[in-house]
């Protein structure tokens, strides 16, 4: 994956180039882009089209998403400065493709204390870090005001740190040994300083590829109703696929275009995050041969792309997990269409735990270094992707011009019962 950047065309720039290739390619590939590059909202039907692009259509697809990138966000790339806290690694659900959860008797089961969970996050604090990202399995003997409790030891001990915590499939399991309707749940812990969600435990919103990868977890239904409370309650999230298992090009784009109708309605999503299926410690990889190990190259950069064009207008934030991609071909991606690399974690347990080689954590610095090797400058963000610092050039090569926002994105919620909200032009407010 070294070279793989070197690959990956660069925006038009106003040279023409991608003018060039969008007229050497297929009428029929061309006409989708240049929809997409005048604002136009492109089908799932025309975003299958796009998943099946080779040669100079894949070239001219990499190329109109990072152009639909300069255009919304600028040329800059960014990251927060984040740590995980996986609080407990024990669960009864079963999901398939998870290495991760262990029952609580077996050998490495932990809960991790209220007072652990608040000294991790202080030490977070003390490294810079302005989130703290907190997720967890479904432990049998959880009580339901265990997800307030660590909110509250939390911003007991470092009141000003954001939490972005509890995936749709814990809200609706709290919410369920709370007794508590999903609204009230929600509620309630926005009330003890939920700061967003991480719209996780989506997988692939599909009913059949659901039932193949999961036992008894959360539908797709329960997921959509579960983010769409969220944002009327004015809690941010942010949306998730994962992909390159038992799915397909028609899975994906039906995922993203369902993502894309609730942004229409809620306007809730702060980004969008690919996550290619870790298979190496998988256990739905090691006992069904019939599962993929992963998504290729050529469909990590597709799904980056196609979903920058899809959510063009829409979610202006695509990332790049270096998690699971890698660092280098993650600083790929954001020359296709990403223009975030994600958080530099600290701790990461669940992808490591299904046998991703990637590492656990990434230094400020080296962010930095893989925004600028893309020829990026280089943004350090908090969750709500305001800018908190900007860096300068640490090296001699070439950046294209600088023309990043102060505020990369505002999230703005404003729900309405009967009408979409209008379409976001340059996504910048």
């Amino acid at each position: 994956m070294n070279n793989y950047i070197s690959m990956v065309p660069l925006s038009s720039g106003g040279d023409g180039s991608l003018t060039a290739l969008l007229t050497s390619i297929s009428p029929k590939v061309s006409d989708i882009l240049n929809k997409a590059l005048n604002d136009e909202d492109i089908s799932e039907q025309e975003g299958l089209v796009l998943f099946d692009t080779q040669g100079l259509e894949l070239d001219a697809l990499i190329a109109t998403a990072d152009e639909l990138r300069m255009k919304t966000v600028g040329n800059c790339g960014t990251f927060v400065i984040t740590r995980n806290i996986n609080f407990t690694n024990v669960c009864n659900m079963g999901c398939k493709f998870c290495g991760f959860a262990k029952r609580k008797s077996e050998a490495g089961a932990e809960l991790l204390s209220m007072d652990e969970i608040a000294n991790r996050a202080q030490e977070a604090w003390d490294r810079g870090a302005t989130e703290v990202c907190i997720q967890g399995g479904l432990h049998p003997d959880l009580k339901g005001d265990h997800y307030r409790n660590i909110l509250k030891a939390i911003k007991t001990q470092v009141p000003e740190m954001h939490i972005h915590a509890f995936s749709p499939f814990e809200i609706w399991y709290g919410a369920r040994k709370s007794r508590m309707s999903t609204a009230d749940f929600i509620q309630d812990l926005i009330d003890h300083g939920l700061g967003s969600m991480p719209g996780t435990a989506a997988e692939i919103l599909d009913v059949e590829i659901r039932k193949q990868l999961t036992k008894d977890k959360l539908s797709t239904e329960q997921w959509v109703d579960i983010i769409t409370t969220a944002h009327k309650l004015g809690l941010p999230t942010t949306a998730t696929i994962m992909y390159g298992h038992v799915d397909s090009p028609k899975h994906w784009v039906e995922h993203i275009g369902k993502i894309r109708s609730i942004q229409q309605q809620t306007g809730g999503f702060t980004e969008f995050v690919p996550l290619g299926f870790v298979h190496y410690e998988s256990p739905l990889y090691l006992s069904n041969p019939n599962v993929r190990p992963g998504p290729t190259p050529d469909e990590n950069i597709k799904m980056h792309a196609i979903s920058r064009v899809m959510l063009n207008g829409w979610i202006d934030n695509i990332q790049a997990s270096w998690v699971k991609l890698g660092p280098d071909y993650a600083t790929a991606m954001l020359r296709a269409g990403a223009n975030d690399i994600g958080g530099t974690l600290m701790n990461e347990s669940i992808t490591r735990a299904s046998g991703g080689k990637n590492g656990q954590e990434i230094m400020p610095a080296d962010m930095v270094m893989m925004i600028e090797k893309a020829g990026l400058s280089a943004v350090r963000r908090n969750t709500l992707y305001k800018s908190v610092e900007t860096f300068e050039r640490s090296s001699p090569l070439e950046i294209v011009k600088n023309t990043c926002p102060q505020t990369i994105s505002v999230v703005e919620i404003a729900v309405t019962e009967d009408a979409a909200l209008p379409r976001v032009s340059g996504g910048l407010l």
